[in-house]
């Protein structure tokens, strides 16, 4: 649905995807597949302590290994100070990077790196990384995030001091930072209010779950440049981190992005990649390192496991009339974790006239959090979607009247400061209310969930380069790897500005050396921000070929103009000038000035912020607490979907993402801190068989902000899900589900204590 009519040639088609049949015939090179001759392999040695002093590290057994060329430890690489860097998709400090990469003096969870080796075979590469020995002080741990915050609670860092609080604190502290927004009086909003609802909940730890592992081969050359192979969300953000963390020039390293098998914002920070190029600068020799799926688990980041305390209040008719939100996330080791952004977006969907939020950074004995498909947002959503239900039930109100009473529009403040632009948030609560699923009837033991999510979706420096080559055919460089298909984002729109046919386009990523700095892919910001670069470089490229046409006919630029992919003379009194076409215009570039290209930096601001509303339908076993998902409905406002195949993908991998945290994904652990499921078998994400065929709807407001009106899409849909289906559950049940996962164990002690209490 839309507001108006398509009137673009390729925008909104839906064509194949170009780097598909590589893909399907394995021929793409990811991670794992890149090979160079001489190569070593890399293995890293990890802590199997949650908590521990460092006291010695022997490596010689190692190093007398034959076969063994290069063995590195924290002494290897730069102990830096803190400093901090937006090359991420959040802020972060290089001194905590370069410290989670490898330990120094302690080791803070189990799976935590403390050496690496590289040797001649995978065999002795392990055989020798067992002859490493750590002497290690085990210390006490801590997992959980209010046990982290209590006061006697193991300390992780003695000179970790709370920051955004007053007085400055002079102890230590597992509470890294606190951070408020603030609007209106939120007392005077709570004393108006008629019906007040303050409820707490809990979600845990979940991993992005990306199929590929990590993956890097680097090769140090004899003049002290190195070149770099990897899996990223960035290329340009692996060259800043591992400038810093080897004490290099950026521009003496050159990073070569590969097909990436998922991201979803865990690979948007460096674990192998400055140990690679550490030990190929010891041992000469290019080093290739792959991560277990174990390594993964334990050792890269999940996002944060949360405690979220929510108070609503009301009046009886359903106005709101204050927000509340107390927000606790696990950073893991290291500090950074999204509570902040959760404190930004929870509330967002709605008007309040009086809201606050409070958001606690903590610290635990946890692999370092990272980002995770609208970082810290769902965990917030899940709490304030869960409490408007709980408040539609005892207003007897139904759950859609009472968003859209309450709904966002265009030009409302935010908690966070800003004015709402452009949105479609009404329309994505519309769409819902006409939906046939809305209405469709609920047998026994089933019940429906309704839940809204926002992200802001971002900009930021994109660059864009257009070749037009001498047969017509057009090359788009950019410099952001491809997650969900933003080649054919940006060969559409190159077509589509250049009026060309989309086969004539091929995308390509760049590597550092070959495009201008681009900002990683994250933030649902490629298809608006690079995007709005390659339509500039197309732009600038239509100029160029106007200009080559003027020549040809030998008459003034501004005599000429583009239409449908051919130049055409608009002098009054021409009538012997056919229009040339782009590629006749190509075949003669050399004799009217040269190559025909457009290259275009910028630094894109516009950004159009996305909300969606999800329905969910589950039936619940009360015999053994099982949930089963019968039916979703994902509706987005999503700008303009430049190619919506994909664009229904996204909504549908998010909603996917998200119900598997809402009923069975967690990080367990054992009395020593150590994880006990680290593998797919026992670290239960969704299947296919599990989920019904996810149902979209695509609701198109445009984005004044760019030229063909698109919003990032990929963040909003994994907000909603977890709200969806506990609102769902405790519709069916009766039974009120504030804590996740909603297992099958939980469900049913949940039910079994209403028993118990009733």
């Amino acid at each position: 649905m839309g507001n108006e009519q398509n009137t673009f040639r390729v925008v909104g088609t839906r064509p194949v995807r170009p780097d598909g049949v590589d893909k399907v015939t394995g021929r793409a090179e990811f991670g794992a597949d890149h090979q160079l001759p001489g190569m070593l392999v890399g293995v890293v040695v990890r802590s199997p302590h949650a908590h521990a002093r460092i006291k010695s590290i022997d490596v010689s057994a190692a190093r007398a290994v034959p076969g063994v060329l290069a063995v590195v430890t924290a002494a290897d690489l730069v102990d830096l100070p803190s400093e901090l860097s937006s090359g991420g998709e959040a802020p972060i400090n290089f001194r905590h990077v370069s410290h989670n990469v490898i330990a120094r003096d302690k080791a803070l969870y189990e799976g935590h790196a403390v050496a690496a080796l590289a040797a001649t075979s995978t065999a002795i590469a392990a055989a020798a990384a067992a002859l490493i020995k750590v002497d290690y002080e085990v210390l006490p741990h801590v997992i959980d995030v209010l046990e982290a915050m209590r006061e006697g609670a193991p300390l992780l860092h003695p000179d970790l001091f709370t920051t955004g609080v007053t007085p400055t604190p002079t102890t230590a502290s597992n509470v890294a930072g606190v951070t408020e927004f603030a609007l209106g009086d939120i007392a005077k909003g709570f004393a108006e209010a008629e019906v007040i609802i303050e409820r707490e909940y809990t979600t845990q730890p979940v991993h992005q779950g990306y199929i590929e592992p990590h993956a890097v081969t680097a090769t140090f050359g004899a003049d002290g440049t190195a070149s770099v192979w990897c899996s990223s969300q960035g290329q340009f953000m692996v060259r800043e981190f591992c400038a810093k963390l080897m004490g290099m020039d950026i521009g003496q390293i050159r990073v070569i992005p590969l097909e990436i098998g998922g991201g979803f914002g865990g690979k948007t920070t460096v674990y192998l990649e400055p140990l690679a190029l550490a030990l190929s600068r010891q041992s000469g020799r290019p080093v290739k390192m792959v991560m277990s799926r174990g390594d993964v688990f334990k050792a890269t980041g999940p996002t944060s496991g949360t405690h979220v305390k929510i108070k609503l209040g009301a009046k009886r008719d359903g106005t709101f009339t204050a927000g509340e939100m107390t927000l606790k996330y696990q950073a893991g080791a290291y500090p950074g974790s999204p509570a902040f952004l959760g404190g930004m977006t929870g509330l967002t969907p709605y008007l309040f006239e009086h809201a606050k939020a409070t958001c606690y950074d903590v610290v635990s004995n946890r692999p370092k959090s990272a980002a995770y498909r609208a970082p810290g947002a769902p965990m917030a959503a899940f709490g304030v979607e869960s409490a408007i239900d709980e408040l539609a039930q005892q207003l007897n109100i139904d759950p859609l009247e009472l968003r859209l009473k309450n709904a966002a529009t265009t030009g409302m403040r935010t908690l966070y400061g800003a004015k709402l632009p452009v949105v479609g948030y009404v329309e994505t609560l519309e769409a819902a209310k006409a939906h046939p699923h809305y209405s469709a009837p609920l047998g026994p033991n089933q019940g429906r969930g309704i839940a809204s999510g926002f992200w802001f979706n971002i900009g930021g420096p994109s660059s864009a380069a257009i070749h037009v080559n001498e047969d017509g055919t057009v090359e788009v460089v950019t410099g952001n790897p491809d997650i969900g298909g933003s080649r054919a984002s940006m060969a559409m729109m190159a077509a589509e500005v250049l009026g060309i046919d989309f086969a004539h386009v091929k995308p390509t990523i760049g590597d550092t050396a070959q495009i201008a700095y681009s900002f990683l892919t994250g933030g649902s910001r490629v298809t608006f921000a690079t995007g709005k670069a390659v339509i500039e470089a197309a732009e600038a490229t239509v100029l160029q070929l106007c200009g080559r046409a003027a020549k040809m006919w030998k008459v003034e630029p501004y005599e000429v103009e583009w239409r449908a992919g051919s130049a055409h003379c608009t002098r009054v009194d021409d009538t012997t000038r056919a229009p040339v076409t782009l590629a006749e215009i190509a075949h003669q570039a050399g004799r009217t000035g040269g190559p025909i290209s457009g290259n275009v930096s910028i630094n894109a601001a516009g950004a159009g912020p996305g909300f969606g509303t999800h329905l969910c339908d589950v039936e619940v076993d009360p015999e053994t607490g099982s949930v089963k998902i019968i039916r979703y409905t994902a509706i987005q406002d999503v700008g303009r979907a430049i190619h919506p195949a994909y664009v229904e993908g996204q909504l549908q991998g998010g909603a996917v993402q998200g119900i598997g945290w809402a009923l069975n994904e967690a990080y367990l652990y054992d009395e020593k801190g150590c994880l006990l499921n680290s593998g797919f078998l026992d670290y239960r994400m969704p299947v296919a068989s599990d989920l019904p065929m996810i149902d979209t709807v695509l609701v198109e407001v445009p984005n004044p902000g760019h030229p063909f009106g698109v919003r990032g899409v990929g963040e909003v849909p994994i907000v909603p899900p977890l709200a969806a289906v506990a609102n769902a559950v405790s519709r069916a049940t009766g039974v009120r589900m504030t804590d996740l996962p909603l297992s099958p164990p939980h469900v049913l002690a949940q039910l079994d204590r209403a028993k118990t209490a009733g």
